[in-house]
């Protein structure tokens, strides 16, 4: 299983040289990839409540752009993979968007990774002028649209929510015919639409029975649309709390040492996860501990 680290992006970590500096320490570590985040701001009065309780980290405040992010830990890294988890695309015009990650994979030699999710917080909707209602078919418009930009020699799109005259746009990834794609999302369609059109799935840490159900939502839809599901990748967020004295099991991997959270890491290569990856910036505004966990971390899983 590959083993990935978040980009310093929001909160204490949100600074440009930090970003830059890190991403090159991390891949010295060992890690396989980068991943980025994407909030816009901190409602005082959300419309919607932070998923899986309690309240917005405050750290969410400040919350550096997650393509520029990534254009920082391009600059500073050589192989390292980078990824979106998640972007929410739906914020942008899709010809826009295609222009700017295939800048990015151009800049990076093909490292980029497209995670892209739904989000959940209305209020940001509100703020980037885009309806809440209706994300899904949006959703599959802009999957349409990015489809067509990179891999069309003529680009021409109708639907109801874009249009694209016959058009050349000769700017094309470096990855052919396109980067991953990568979905997000935990609701029966959600797993459908990734088994139907995406290059794997962006799962969160959760009970593995629980994982495992929605995994096989998405390899049965790739399935059933004549796809082959072992092409798929699962790919899980772990946000845990670190902690210098062992947490209940019952409470890992949201609160744990570091060796607890890397057995639980060990349990998702067992269920079939292809990557995971820690991001440890809501629970501290250390820089010295976010370095910490991640050289502690990739010592227990690559060398111990």
């Amino acid at each position: 299983m590959r083993l990935g680290y978040a980009v310093p992006q929001y909160g204490a970590f949100a600074d440009p040289d930090f970003i830059r500096q890190t991403s090159t320490a991390l891949e010295v570590m060992g890690y396989d990839s980068l991943w980025a985040g994407d909030r816009i701001l901190l409602p005082l009065a959300p419309s919607d409540p932070y998923p899986g309780g309690g309240t917005i980290p405050e750290a969410f405040g400040t919350f550096f752009d997650p393509l520029t992010a990534l254009t920082l830990a391009a600059v500073g890294t050589r192989e390292i993979r980078l990824g979106t988890s998640t972007l929410n695309a739906l914020w942008q015009p899709p010809v826009l968007l295609a222009r700017t990650l295939t800048s990015l994979d151009l800049l990076s030699h093909g490292r980029l990774d497209v995670g892209i999710g739904l989000g959940w917080l209305r209020d940001e909707y509100a703020a980037a002028g885009v309806p809440w209602r209706g994300r899904g078919a949006r959703l599959e418009e802009t999957l349409d649209v990015l489809e067509a930009v990179w891999t069309g020699e003529v680009v021409e799109h109708k639907g109801a929510l874009w249009t694209v005259p016959p058009s050349r746009i000769d700017l094309k990834p470096c990855q052919r015919p396109r980067p991953p794609v990568l979905l997000a999302g935990f609701t029966p369609p959600a797993l459908d639409r990734v088994g139907r059109r995406a290059d794997g799935w962006l799962g969160t840490a959760m009970p593995m029975p629980y994982l495992t159900a929605l995994w096989d939502i998405a390899l049965r839809a790739a399935s059933g649309a004549g796809r082959d599901p072992s092409a798929l990748r699962m790919v899980v967020r772990v946000n845990p709390q670190i902690t210098d004295s062992p947490a209940p099991a019952d409470e890992v991997p949201r609160v744990g040492t570091v060796r607890q959270v890397a057995d639980y890491l060990l349990t998702l290569a067992e269920a079939g996860a292809d990557e995971a990856f820690v991001d440890v910036q809501t629970t501290t505004s250390s820089r010295q501990r976010f370095l910490d966990v991640a050289q502690e971390l990739v010592t227990l899983l690559r060398v111990g």
